[in-house]
């Protein structure tokens, strides 16, 4: 990407499941579901939507090998969407297992997101 022009972040949690793709996709939902860019064709090349590049970087604290990047880029409309994966986020417990839930244990996975649009 030549040049950023927003960056919208957000947090996202799978409480039960110890589902990091379930917590990235929240994270991105909850940091694009709040902003409007009315003006974003003004700064794409062509005036395009489908010039516009996103970039989504996750800090996700565990079970990287089992994010499917896939399931989170669908979560973009428009543009050519990369994915970084990062250290972070947060795997703290939820105070009780739920087998019903599909738990493998007492953690929650908080996964934060920084979703980078630009061209």
């Amino acid at each position: 990407m030549k040049k950023i022009i927003f960056i919208e972040t957000g947090v996202g949690i799978d409480t039960h499941g110890q589902d990091v793709t379930k917590a990235s996709i929240r994270a991105v939902e909850n940091a694009i579901h709040y902003n409007s860019m009315p003006g974003i064709k003004d700064y794409l090349p062509d005036q395009s939507l489908h010039n516009m590049k996103v970039n989504i970087v996750l800090a996700v604290p565990a079970d990287k090998d089992q994010l499917n990047v896939n399931k989170v880029k669908n979560e973009i409309p428009y543009g050519e969407v990369t994915v970084d994966i990062v250290d972070g986020g947060l795997a703290t417990t939820s105070g009780i297992v739920l087998e019903e839930q599909a738990d493998k244990n007492d953690l929650m996975y908080v996964v934060n997101a920084a979703v980078q649009v630009g061209y």
